[in-house]
């Protein structure tokens, strides 16, 4: 498999983390790796860190290399400062893993005499060298940022840092044929809830994981989401077809705590466990396409769009800080590109 790979500590496991430029293939090859899952925050794959995995990437045995008691003492303090700004878990282990993978390779240098230089140096014989993506190189950007804000004696000049220059890529979309077929293809209420509340309010997984019963707003028609993405609250609408199916899930698993819980009482659904009742519904609609969850939010954007949903309200529903990240979605409507004539219809 092309791309790199390193190992990682995420969410108190150690794991491997899996860095490659989007391509279905490869999606679906990783996919096939048990233990396998896509994470937002890592943005990569990453998989359990076994003897089987390392040798199937090239990583070597168990020797984690590690940066200089200066280094070490600053990464500390580090997420100390992030934990005082409120960052979540997940950004603060993955901001402080890229500083790591940085102070390591400078471990002989003092940090006040690391320069703009070093970081250049650090891209082109590190990242470039080892096949690393721009998206990882960008997480090491804001990593490196973020810590230089917190050093009183540096050399680093913050704004000076550039960034790499990111792929366009284009957000996965099903039509809504497919999405029919996919939310159809359990029986179990809970599974088809599920699914369905992801596409209908374009929701993401942590979103849907993370909802309560009293989230549900069934008189005033809406869905809270709370303290999503750069902690923030946001409402949707409840469309009517899911409340009817949400009363049918209620009264046959009656959650307490969450909404959708987990064998355990009180426990929130498993994360692992929701891609495969994805997968499985892919599997019983005969759908080969490398479906992950976020397709369906990428999907209900699109569809809202097309249906001529004014832009502004689908990046209040997506809960997007800026209108460019929701623009994408202007390049994959294809109802301009349907009133199109092609040339060739006329030869």
């Amino acid at each position: 498999m092309n791309g790199s790979a390193k190992p990682i500590k995420h969410k108190g496991k150690n794991r491997i983390a899996v860095y490659f430029e989007k391509n279905t293939d490869l999606i679906a090859r990783i996919k096939k790796i048990d233990g396998a899952l896509w994470s937002a925050t890592l943005v990569a794959w990453h998989l359990p860190d076994t003897a089987e995995n390392r040798e199937r990437f090239k990583i070597p045995p168990m020797t984690h290399s590690l940066p200089s008691p200066e280094g070490i003492a600053q990464i500390e303090k580090f997420k100390q400062h992030l934990r005082s700004k409120r960052y979540s878990q997940s950004t603060i282990a993955t901001y402080s893993e890229a500083l790591k993978s940085f102070l390591v390779f400078f471990r002989e240098k003092p940090i006040a005499d690391i320069t703009n230089e070093d970081v250049i140096v650090y891209n082109n014989d590190y990242i470039l060298k080892n096949n690393l993506s721009a998206s990882y190189q960008n997480q090491i950007v804001n990593a490196i940022k973020l810590f230089f804000q917190t050093i009183r004696e540096t050399k680093i000049e913050i704004d000076k840092i550039h960034r790499p220059k990111r792929s366009k890529l284009l957000p996965n979309v099903l039509s809504k044929e497919e999405v029919k077929l996919i939310l159809n293809a359990h029986s179990n209420i809970k599974h088809r809830t599920m699914l369905s509340l992801i596409y209908s309010c374009g929701l993401r997984r942590s979103e849907l994981i993370n909802l309560k019963p009293n989230d549900i707003d069934s008189k005033r028609g809406i869905v809270i989401i709370r303290q999503s993405k750069g902690k923030k609250d946001r409402i949707t609408p409840l469309s009517p077809k899911i409340l009817e199916m949400l009363r049918e899930y209620y009264k046959g698993y009656k959650p307490r705590t969450w909404l959708f819980e987990g064998q355990n009482e009180n426990t929130r659904y498993d994360e692992r466990s929701l891609s495969n009742v994805l997968k499985q519904a892919l599997t019983k609609s005969n759908i080969s396409k490398p479906v992950s969850l976020h397709w369906l939010r990428h999907s209900f954007a699109t569809h809202l769009l097309e249906s001529g949903t004014d832009l502004r309200y689908i990046q209040e529903l997506l809960g997007h800080n800026s209108s460019k990240t929701t623009e994408i979605y202007t390049h994959v409507s294809t109802k301009s590109l349907q009133q199109i004539k092609s040339p060739f219809d006329d030869l």
